[in-house]
C-alpha cells in the first residue's frame, strides 16, 4: 500500500533541523511520494531545491496571504519555476477571506493571474479557499478550470458540491480527524467520487486530534498521513487499502507523477536504466 501525500509544507521552519529524517518516516510509513508546496516565489523555490534533493515533487504559486507582495515579475518568476521538471501544479493559490492578511482586490487579481498561467501551460492547479465561497467559485467557473485540487477541504456541504461540479479534486487533510471542527466532513466525504479524492497532511498544520501520543510540538508531517487514511475509510465504509489505490491513481493522474519516483531513489533508478 502506497500513498500519496499532496500537499507538505516542508519548506516550513519547523522541518529545517530534520527535513531528510521526516521524509524518511514518511517512506517507512509507506507514503512514497510527497509533493512540497510553494506558498511565495522564495518558498516555491526552495521546494523545488527540496524535490531535487530529496526525490519528492513540488508545487510553484503564491498564497492568498502574499497576495499583496506580488509585483510585475511574479508570474515570470512562476513561470519560469513551473519548468522546473520536479514541479506538478500552480499554486497555492486561491483566496482567504478569513484571516484577509491581502486585500480582496490583490487576492482575486493574483489568483486570477495564477489560473491564467496554469491554463496557459497546461498545469493543474493547487487552490486555497477559506470562507470565499462563492466567489472563488465564480472564478473558476469563469476561466473554466477542472485540471484542479480543492486543497485541505474544511466546507459545508453546498461548497464541496460546487467543486465537483466544476470537474475538482478534493484533498482530505487531518481536519477530518478534529472532532470539534471536522465531524461534518465524516459524512461528507462519502459524497465525494472515488475518483476525485486526494489525500494530504498539509504539514505541520493540522495535525489529527486524534493521533496518540501525540507528536512534540503536535507538527504534523507526511508520516502521519495513514492515519488519515484509516478515518477516511472508516467514515466511508470502505477498506483503507482500496482508498489508498484510489487516492495514488487520483494523484498520479491529476499530477501526472511517475509511479516509479514513488518506489526507488534515483540513484536505483539509474543503476536500472
Amino acid at each position: 500500500m502506497q500513498l500519496v501525500d499532496i500537499g507538505a509544507n516542508l519548506t516550513h521552519a519547523s522541518f529545517h533541523e530534520d527535513l531528510d529524517a521526516v521524509v524518511g518516516r514518511a517512506r517507512s510509513a509507506r507514503v512514497g511520494t510527497i509533493i512540497a508546496t510553494g506558498t511565495t516565489v522564495l518558498e516555491s523555490r526552495l521546494a523545488a531545491e527540496i524535490a531535487d534533493r530529496l526525490d519528492l515533487y513540488c508545487t510553484a504559486g503564491v498564497h492568498p496571504h502574499h497576495a499583496r507582495d506580488c509585483d510585475d515579475a511574479t508570474l515570470g518568476e512562476l513561470r519560469k519555476l513551473a519548468t522546473h521538471p520536479r514541479c506538478v501544479a500552480i499554486g497555492e493559490c486561491g483566496l482567504d477571506f478569513n484571516r484577509n492578511y491581502s486585500p480582496h482586490p490583490d487576492q482575486e487579481k493574483w489568483f486570477i493571474a495564477q489560473l491564467e498561467l496554469g491554463l496557459e501551460i497546461g498545469k493543474p492547479l493547487f487552490l486555497h479557499s477559506r470562507d470565499a465561497h462563492p466567489r472563488f467559485a465564480q472564478i473558476l467557473r469563469t476561466h473554466g478550470v477542472k485540471n484542479a485540487v480543492a486543497h485541505c477541504f474544511t466546507g459545508e456541504k453546498e461548497e464541496l458540491h460546487a467543486y465537483l461540479e466544476l470537474g475538482l479534486y478534493i484533498g482530505i487533510t487531518g481536519w477530518i480527524c478534529d472532532e470539534r471542527r471536522g465531524r461534518h466532513l465524516l459524512t461528507l466525504v462519502r459524497d465525494i467520487p472515488a475518483d476525485r479524492l486526494l489525500l494530504e497532511t498539509d504539514s505541520p498544520y493540522l495535525t489529527p486530534r486524534d493521533l496518540h501520543p501525540p507528536p512534540k510540538a503536535r507538527r504534523n508531517e507526511p508520516a502521519f498521513l495513514p492515519h488519515i487514511l484509516g478515518t477516511v475509510a472508516r467514515a466511508v465504509g470502505r477498506s483503507a487499502e482500496e482508498i489508498a489505490a484510489e487516492t495514488t491513481r487520483n494523484a498520479e493522474r491529476l499530477f501526472g507523477i511517475r509511479h516509479e519516483s514513488r518506489t526507488s531513489a534515483p540513484s536505483q533508478r539509474a543503476a536500472a536504466a
